[in-house]
């Protein structure tokens, strides 16, 4: 039994299963699967502390960050021996470099000298050596030199080699995680990685790439992510061709680090269905070139007598996606074409299913700063196996406040992100000002909400 038919009264627009079912090609195995699961009701409100506590925040600093696994790269960020990058998390500071046997390795960004960091941006080397006093360690954390050597008698290199975090990978992006005694990164994604076998993330790489400070604490950053119904109010140019309310949103109680939310697109929002024609919707979506860098040019073309708006979209989709990919794509179904699929690998990361280009977002605190966060857009575009895989671009990081339509890479995504930066900043104040201080989370829409603080509850109780 599905959870679908908790979402609302189903008399209120048309159920995602059922877009599903009209397609012929839709191989509804991964998409269907939506398992039943009761809301944890002590969650129906969480306090506003969460957000706006310096208390809760060295909490997680302590218990929830050191313990999860984190996406720290992408593997075409470091192709070559030698090449490294940064990753960082509040006050921690990690240094991903690549061995000669093509492993990676991650260590903690800080010299056993003094403690000076070794590196401040990417780049590529055979050695690491700290600029403030010359100690030097090769690529695989062993210690190569130290200066004056005879005035360190006590040092003994084998205990002197840099420390380590664990890695693995999947799909191309790059995991830490900063405890020995965590559960392997194949368990903790749970279903994610048979879930997007055929959408080809081995053979993606990051072609746009933008990074911004929201001043919200993280939580109310990813939280306006991770439910949709908010389109009507602050996105309601999009509702001609996006299905909000019908979203179907999914947890997996056995994987609990997984849950995903599904979001039609070439439909029409419960709000106006029935009050739209297939030529709107067709039109409406088409205006959107890109459309979170899955829908190309905008294309002027009726559509046919029998065919809806969003047939004839994924009709044009499988066209590009066959050649990107260097492959037919004819069986590929409508909804793994158009919709938004968006998983949650707690903590933070959000990578997109479905063929073609797709969003990512990953979302962490400023630093030290409870008060802010950072937010990544990441698109990845699909390239054909037998070619080889393009670099990743550069980030493009925005000043604060700075509009995201400042980075013209996002095309029509820039106007919508800033719509809801038009709400962040006003979020974090008015959880500083509330009298109730508590935040109330609704039973379906917003269960990946209660879901996530249940599963941060979790690790600081641990």
């Amino acid at each position: 039994m599905s959870n679908v038919s908790q979402r609302k009264d189903p008399s209120i627009g048309t159920d995602f299963q059922e877009y599903l079912r009209r397609d012929p090609r839709s191989r509804s195995e991964v998409l269907a699967a939506s398992p039943p699961r009761e809301a944890g009701s002590v969650y129906a409100s969480v306090s506003s502390d969460r957000y706006t506590s310096r208390e809760f925040h060295e909490r997680e600093k302590a218990r929830l960050w050191p313990r999860v696994w984190q996406m720290a790269c992408r593997e075409e960020d470091i192709p070559q021996p030698g090449d490294y990058t940064l990753y960082e998390i509040i006050d921690q500071s990690f240094l991903l470099v690549r061995q000669h046997d093509g492993a990676i390795k991650a260590f903690y960004n800080s010299c056993l000298h003094r403690g000076r960091m070794l590196v401040t941006q990417p780049g590529s080397s055979q050695q690491f050596r700290c600029p403030f006093h010359g100690f030097t360690w090769a690529i695989d954390g062993r210690l190569k030199e130290i200066p004056c050597r005879w005035d360190f008698p006590d040092v003994k290199d084998e205990h002197c080699a840099l420390p380590e975090a664990r890695v693995d990978s999947w799909g191309g992006w790059v995991f830490l995680n900063m405890s020995a005694d965590a559960a392997p990164l194949a368990q903790y994604l749970g279903p994610l990685p048979q879930h997007f076998a055929e959408w080809g993330l081995d053979h993606a790489y990051i072609g746009v790439h933008v990074a911004r400070v929201v001043a919200s604490n993280w939580k109310a950053t990813l939280e306006a992510f991770s439910e949709a119904w908010h389109s009507a109010d602050t996105h309601p140019q999009i509702l001609p061709y996006t299905g909000d309310t019908n979203s179907q949103y999914d947890h997996w109680p056995e994987h609990p680090h997984v849950d995903r939310m599904i979001t039609p697109f070439g439909v029409p929002s419960p709000y106006l269905e029935g009050k739209v024609s297939e030529q709107e919707i067709f039109d409406a979506l088409m205006s959107m070139p890109g459309g979170g860098g899955r829908r190309g040019s905008a294309v002027q073309m009726a559509v046919p007598p029998g065919t809806t708006g969003r047939a004839l979209v994924a009709h044009l989709m499988r066209g590009a996606c066959s050649t990107a990919y260097g492959a037919d794509m004819s069986h590929a179904p409508d909804a793994e074409l158009l919709d938004a699929i968006l998983y949650n690998v707690f903590p933070n990361f959000v990578p997109w299913g479905g063929y073609g280009p797709s969003l990512n977002y990953r979302f962490r605190p400023n630093g030290d700063d409870h008060n802010s966060s950072i937010m990544e857009v990441m698109i990845l575009m699909r390239h054909p196996k037998d070619a080889p895989k393009p670099p990743s671009a550069a980030v493009h990081w925005l000043a604060s406040e700075e509009p995201w339509t400042n980075a013209p890479q996002l095309g029509p995504l820039g106007p919508i992100f800033d719509q809801d930066m038009g709400n962040l900043g006003f979020v974090q104040r008015g959880l500083k000002a509330s009298a109730s201080k508590r935040v109330l989370l609704s039973r379906y829409q917003e269960s990946r909400l209660r879901h996530l603080h249940e599963l941060i509850d979790h690790y600081l109780a641990r």
